[in-house]
């Protein structure tokens, strides 16, 4: 299996659970979970260079990576 750093559970090691259930039944977490994943997704294939991209868009995407994370935590520290 492909290792993807970054990956969701790997940053929220400890709300492993949390996020499963919130995927299951939170639509609006799911979304943002699911663009967290599109996202890191796509810098990983410019980093690993699968895929071309300027230094300005991996930087765009690093810094959209970095929002969802920071709403993705605000919504895990009310739930856990």
């Amino acid at each position: 299996m492909l290792r993807i750093p970054h990956e969701l559970k790997e940053e929220f090691p400890e709300a492993v659970t949390v996020i499963d259930g919130l995927i299951e039944t939170n639509h609006s977490f799911a979304r943002l979970a699911a663009e967290y994943d599109d996202v890191n997704r796509a810098i990983y294939r410019i980093e690993s260079e699968k895929e071309a991209a300027s230094d300005e868009r991996l930087e765009e995407l690093k810094k959209q990576r970095l929002n969802l994370k920071d709403k993705i935590a605000g919504i895990l520290a009310k739930v856990v």
